[in-house]
């Protein structure tokens, strides 16, 4: 890997590490987001603790962050698949694990479709579709996040003629980094006391 790579991945992680969630709480309330609601520093969490127009506001820039990080290496480097692969990664490491808030970040969802999107626009898309279908008759967030990155590996394998091998890799890594976020999630799901859209804590399903 030559330095301009190295500078595109080091560069993709400090954009990551952006945590717009947590700004516009200090903005608009003067509170750290990871002390309230779900204690995420992302766009569900600012849905629950500011409301819609933050919320989407940080969802649009959390997102803009993957794909200005690919855009980026792709400026210094060019269409190296494996950079490119890498900045994606390492920009939802920033997300997850900002290194200005003390490495603790949010799940990465919104920075991962930045990624998709600029990398795997159309596995992005099959894998979106079916993940907001979910998420509008469930009204689970988390789920359709898992759906989204989970379902991913699948629909770039069946896509593989379109995509080069770094790219296959990087939707791996996304579904195990979501698994890995989402596990107190996932648990939720399973006894039955995870959170919908719209449910304050303690509201009953």
């Amino acid at each position: 890997m030559n330095v301009l790579a190295i500078i595109s991945v080091v560069f993709a992680y400090i954009i990551g590490s952006i945590s717009f969630s947590y700004l516009m709480a200090r903005w608009v309330k003067g509170v750290d987001i990871r002390e309230h609601g779900s204690g995420n520093a992302g766009a569900t969490n600012t849905l629950r603790v500011l409301g819609k127009i933050p919320a989407i506001t940080v969802l649009t820039l959390d997102a803009l962050k993957g794909v200005f990080a690919v855009y980026l290496g792709y400026l210094l480097v060019g269409n190296t698949p494996y950079v490119l692969a890498l900045c994606g990664m390492f920009a939802i490491f920033g997300h997850n694990w900002p290194v200005f808030l003390r490495f603790r970040g949010g799940k990465g969802v919104a920075t991962t479709i930045g990624v998709v999107v600029s990398l795997v626009f159309y596995a992005g898309l099959i894998s979106g579709i079916i993940a907001i279908l979910l998420i509008i008759i469930t009204r689970f967030v988390s789920l359709g996040s898992l759906v989204f990155t989970v379902g991913l590996p699948f629909t770039v394998l069946a896509l593989q003629d379109h995509y080069p091998e770094p790219y296959l890799w990087l939707s791996i890594v996304i579904a195990v980094l979501a698994i890995v976020r989402h596990k107190r999630n996932i648990k939720s799901l399973f006894q039955g006391t995870e959170r919908k859209i719209g449910q304050t804590e303690g509201e009953k399903q």
